[in-house]
C-alpha cells in the first residue's frame, strides 16, 4: 500500500483480537523504528517498555480507565522519558557519537559545551516537558510504521502514569511513563474499523505560501 492508503487504513483500534499475537519479527521492527525516531539534538531521552504478559496487562487495566485494549492487545508499548537529563546523560551521547562516527573532540566540543550550558540552566519541569515532546514524536513515528506494516494500534494518554511507574518499577530505572500504545490485530467485530474518517478539509489545515 502507498503511505496514503496505509494512513487511510489505520484507526484507533478499540477492540483487538486477543487470539492473534504479533510475531517477534513485527515487534522487532517496532523496537528498531522507535530507536530510529528523530529527537531534538539526537539525544533520545526516551525508553520503550514492551509488555507481552497477560497477568501484568490485567494488573494495569484498572489504572487505564478499564480500557480493554490494554488486555486484548497482543503487546502493550509504554513510552517513557528519562528523568535524569543531566551532564552525564549529555556526555554519554557525545561519547557514543565519537565511538560511532570517529568525530574528533575539537569538532564536538562547541556543541557539547552549548548543550551542557543550555540544559544545565533549565529547571527539571522544563526538561521533562522537553522530553515529553520527544515522546510524542516517537508515538507519531510508531503509528505511521504500524500503518505501513498493517499492525493495528491505539495511541493512549488515558492512564494513571504514577501507578504504571509503580507497577513496572520505572522509578528504579529513573524513567517516567508518558504514553501507551497497545498493538496487535483488530477484532472482526470492532465497529470502529468501518467508520469514515472525520478530518477537516485540507484548505482548513494547510497554508501554502508560493512565489
Amino acid at each position: 500500500m502507498s503511505s496514503l492508503n496505509s494512513l487511510q487504513w489505520r484507526y484507533a483500534t478499540k477492540k483487538f483480537d486477543a487470539s492473534k499475537p504479533l510475531s517477534p519479527e513485527q515487534i522487532d521492527i517496532l523496537k528498531q523504528c522507535f530507536n530510529l525516531t528523530a529527537t531534538s539534538y539526537g539525544l533520545q531521552p526516551l525508553q520503550l517498555v514492551v509488555i507481552k504478559h497477560k497477568e501484568l496487562q490485567e494488573q494495569l487495566l484498572p489504572h487505564s480507565f478499564q480500557q480493554q485494549q490494554i488486555v486484548t492487545a497482543s503487546h502493550l508499548l509504554v513510552i517513557c522519558i528519562e528523568k535524569n537529563i543531566d551532564a552525564e546523560f549529555i556526555n554519554r551521547y557525545f561519547e557514543l557519537t565519537k565511538n560511532i562516527r570517529n568525530t574528533p573532540e575539537e569538532i564536538l566540543k562547541p556543541f557539547r559545551e552549548f548543550l551542557l550550558k543550555d540544559f544545565g540552566a533549565k529547571p527539571q519541569q522544563e526538561l521533562e516537558q522537553w522530553a515529553i515532546n520527544q515522546a510524542y514524536l516517537a508515538l507519531g513515528n510508531l503509528l505511521t510504521v504500524c500503518a505501513e506494516e498493517k499492525i493495528d494500534a491505539c495511541p493512549m494518554e488515558g492512564f494513571d502514569a504514577e501507578k504504571y511507574d509503580e507497577i513496572l518499577k520505572l522509578k528504579e530505572k529513573n524513567l517516567k511513563s508518558v504514553l501507551i500504545l497497545p498493538v496487535g490485530y483488530r477484532a472482526e467485530d470492532d465497529i470502529f474499523a468501518d467508520f469514515e474518517k472525520v478530518r477537516r478539509p485540507l484548505k482548513e489545515t494547510v497554508i501554502e505560501i508560493k512565489e
